[in-house]
């Protein structure tokens, strides 16, 4: 028998099937080979019931890629039409994010039970899922058979995505696996691995938290890779070209360039130290990576399919080696296991019963320099082999290396567990073997530090930076970094990512955990700002609400100072009350912050105008209309209001301000009160301010009123014709007649006028009680308004009436000169210096002695007019 003909039989026998079922080929589904070697297909269902976290992770730079316009042969017709549905496409796809504030919100509203929290974070992965979807079927119908641009909130959201289920698979363990794992007892020397190990990951939790990691890892991998990676072969055949070239010697039109094996066992290519053919070669090398991807993705079962359908089944064979031996007829390991034995039947024994010696060589193999690259990688992520793995991953990415490190050091756990507990004696692993022990923290130190300036990069990466900390269960330093995010002014915190933060800090909060609260606030009214910016008013309270009642104030006070609108006031009112936030005193806050600020324009406005500012300050007293038992407060602030107005002469601003509180005020508080005598200071306090100011602007009103009679109102005299002409002359009486008519009865009403006009501005000087604007005796009340507040409010009261009772006397002494009431004027210097009010110390010299120059010119017109000069011929006014 020829050499060929020997190894062709050495072939066929390899494929015959494995006695213990190792390589079931018919069982298994046979993948094409045409299929993506970088995650096409699902994670089998095993894999599922272990850890389901499929995910779809973009790049870690958060922006938009591109492919190079080169590469594009679209026409112009067709490039212009690509670019407006990209740019709809866009504005759609913000839009979809954007709803995510709102379906978050929906989902924390529906689960409101602390004892959902985990059932809160599969909702917000399954809304997350379906924004993506949406996304990602949206984008790719504008793709035009090429592959689409991954725009920065897209590939945000996948990477949130991912951190929440690796929060949900860590802390579901933490809090409630541990919590139901009761105290396990030592366990003693036993004949089977795979009950040391079942024990060991039942009684360690940081293994499981590791083996949790590493399904995440694979998961994700999955889901994350979707390049081709091309065709390495389309027949159950193992090196067809090698074979067929060896067959057919001298024949192959196609042959290889160098000199090729002789034989075809598996090892012929390292015994002979000769090559396959060319194209053999680059198969191999096609095959060797996606085995090797299978791996990365845990689906240990679809790279041994994929081995036994490319001809090789000495390579699944080899996948089986790492099994955990387990002999179900031991008795001890029955009993253990819980399991009865049936009498006379002997059961099939699981694993690999030399599974050291398979270690051994398969280290050897991971070490071997004759051994491809990623065949190296393959078997090293078996059997613990680190410098294999980092060889090829070292280049990769971020979640490549952790996974490395993480799959060596459950490798080196469970060794370490199994020789310690194992009756049974192991051949020894190499020093190197066991020195490549470590802790999550020297991972991530060398995550960090590593020499790949992408992955030494990308352990800074928002996203990585926040599992890390999930990890090693630091959330102290995980606040620390959400702190640092904060202050620094030049670090892009988008909305989303805003989002997310704050979704986690409430998530921190509701399981208990122990963080900075000032900073989880920092966080949030961040969030809320952001919120502001949307002006939806049930997300911006909901939020609100979870922040300090300080910071409640300020940032829902913010929030409102952006509404103008009344019916818009009066829902965003609504869900503060909804979610609990202290309204009046919201409220308050702003009207008074607004009513306080003070105008920046260059522009100074002319006396009586009313700029935006003012116009602003008398809209903000609507927030305080809605609800009943606010009136108090909106008379209070009204009043402030209008001093501040009247104080700078601008009338007609103060009458827009008077004219915002309702008619039924007064009645509404004494209402809430039950009678007047129950008032608080306040109240009653603001009652009699508000109808002083009432008294003012309609004794305003009234002398603009007589003004505007006097002087528009009074009839003109004709002009006096002389002519011979009768007709003409007749005319000219008549008209004279009708002049004088007229004038006389403008006289007439010009004097009821000037009455309805004198005792309009005298309600002021003889205002009721006190006077006008001096607060009545309280008799003791107590208040909860500042006492400094009572005092600058006097002293603004005592001003205003500095200001304006000089004024009310000589527009009086006006309207009496001009409609010839001199007598009139001569009683206004009794009011002044009567005791009773003392309306004289609100003059200074100067204004006292300019009234009573006016009044000694009326006493003057008397005498002119033959009439007393100290009284006149009314006598006194009653």
């Amino acid at each position: 028998m020829s050499q060929l003909e020997r190894s062709l039989l050495l072939l066929d026998e390899s494929v015959v099937k494995s006695k213990r079922g190792l390589l079931r080929a018919k069982d298994r589904e046979l993948r094409s080979p045409h299929q993506s070697l970088l995650g096409a297909g699902e994670p089998n269902e095993s894999t599922n019931a272990e850890f389901d976290v499929s995910l779809t992770v973009g790049p870690h730079e958060l922006r938009s890629f591109m492919f190079d316009s080169q590469q594009n042969n679209l026409s112009a017709s067709r490039l212009s039409l690509a670019g407006s549905q990209i740019s709809t496409t866009g504005l759609n796809v913000k839009h979809r994010t954007e709803a995510l504030f709102g379906q978050f919100l929906e989902v924390l509203q529906r689960r409101n039970s602390e004892a959902e929290v985990f059932e809160t974070v599969e909702d917000l992965i399954e809304t997350l899922d379906e924004v993506l979807n949406g996304i990602d079927k949206m984008m790719s119908q504008t793709a035009f058979g090429k592959q689409r641009k991954v725009l920065a909130d897209e590939t945000w959201l996948n990477v949130e995505r991912d951190t929440w289920k690796l929060l949900f698979a860590l802390y579901k363990d933490r809090l409630v696996v541990q919590k139901e794992d009761a105290e396990m007892d030592d366990l003693p020397l036993v004949n089977s691995e795979r009950a040391i190990v079942e024990h060991l990951y039942a009684a360690n939790a940081n293994l499981r938290e590791y083996q949790l990691i590493v399904d995440w890892l694979e998961q994700t991998a999955l889901e994350q890779n979707r390049m081709q990676i091309g065709h390495f072969t389309d027949r159950t055949i193992a090196w067809e070209n090698t074979l067929h070239q060896l067959q057919n010697v001298g024949l192959t039109a196609f042959g290889s360039t160098r000199e090729i094996v002789k034989s075809l066992d598996p090892d012929a290519p390292v015994r002979e130290r000769r090559p396959l053919h060319d194209l053999d070669v680059e198969d191999q090398a096609r095959l060797s990576r996606q085995i090797f991807q299978e791996v990365r993705f845990g689906r240990i079962e679809e790279a041994q399919n994929l081995c036994e359908h490319s001809g090789q089944p000495w390579k699944a064979a080899i996948l089986e080696g790492w099994r955990l031996h387990h002999d179900p007829n031991y008795e001890p390991a029955a009993a253990t296991s819980g399991k009865a034995l049936t009498v006379g039947v002997k059961q099939a024994i699981e694993g690999n019963p030399r599974r050291d010696l398979w270690k051994k060589f398969a280290w050897k193999m991971a070490e071997s320099r004759a051994v491809d690259d990623y065949t190296r990688a393959t078997i090293g992520s078996f059997c613990g082999n680190l410098d294999s793995l980092l060889g090829i991953l070292g280049d990769h990415n971020w979640t490549d290396v952790l996974w490395a490190y993480l799959k060596t050091q459950i490798d080196i756990r469970v060794e370490s567990e199994i020789r310690s507990h194992c009756v049974k004696s192991y051949l020894p692993m190499p020093e190197k073997y066991w020195n490549s022990k470590m802790s999550l923290e020297q991972i991530f130190e060398e995550l960090e530090a590593h020499k790949n300036i992408r992955i030494k990069t990308a352990a800074r990466d928002v996203d990585r930076v926040i599992q890390k900390y999930l990890i090693l269960d630091d959330i102290p330093e995980l606040m620390r970094q959400f702190d640092a995010w904060l202050s620094d002014s030049s670090f892009p915190l988008t909305a989303q990512m805003l989002r997310f933060l704050t979704h986690l800090v409430l998530f921190i909060r509701q399981i208990g955990k122990q963080c900075q609260e000032d900073i989880g606030d920092k966080v949030i009214k961040r969030y809320v700002e952001c919120l502001i910016k949307h002006g939806d008013a049930q997300l911006v309270a909901f939020y609100t609400a979870a922040l300090p009642t300080d910071l409640q104030l300020l940032m829902y006070s913010s929030f409102l100072e952006t509404i103008t609108e009344t019916q818009a006031r009066k829902r965003v009112l609504e869900e503060a009350y909804n979610f609990g936030l202290d309204v009046p005193a919201i409220t308050v806050y702003t009207v008074e912050k607004i009513r306080n600020r003070e105008d920046e324009s260059d522009v100074k406005p002319q006396e009586g105008d009313i700029t935006p500012l003012d116009q602003i300050k008398i809209s903000s007293l609507e927030w305080l209309i809605f609800y009943p038992d606010q009136r108090g407060e909106l008379l209070w602030q009204a009043n402030s209001l209008v001093r501040a107005f009247l104080a700078k002469r601008n009338v007609e601003a103060a009458r827009k301000a008077f004219a915002v509180v309702p008619v039924d005020t007064i009645q509404q508080i004494i209402n809430n009160y039950g009678s007047k005598d129950d008032l608080p200071r306040k109240e009653e306090a603001s009652i009699k301010e508000y109808l002083c100011h009432q008294t003012y602007l309609a004794a305003i009103d009234g002398y603009n009123d007589w003004v505007e009679y006097y002087y528009n109102m009074k009839p003109k005299a004709p002009q006096l014709v002389k002519s011979n002409n009768f007709t003409e002359r007749v005319a000219s009486e008549h008209r004279e007649q009708t002049y004088r008519m007229d004038l006389e009865r403008w006289h007439s009403q010009l004097q009821e006028q000037t009455t309805v006009t004198r005792d309009l501005l005298y309600n002021i000087l003889l205002f009721p009680e006190k006077g006008w604007l001096i607060d009545p005796d309280f008799d003791g009340k107590e208040d909860g308004q500042e006492e400094e507040d009572w005092l600058n409010r006097a002293v603004q009261m005592e001003n205003l009436r500095k200001l304006c009772i000089p004024d009310v006397v000589l527009l009086l002494h006006q309207i009496f000169t001009l409609s010839g009431r001199y007598s009139e004027s001569l009683q206004l210097a009794d009011v002044i210096s009567s005791e009773q009010r003392q309306l004289y110390s609100v003059y200074s010299k100067y204004k006292l002695a300019e009234v009573m120059t006016k009044i000694a010119e009326s006493s003057l017109a008397l005498m002119n007019e033959k009439l007393d000069p100290f009284v006149g011929d009314e006598g006194k006014k009653k």
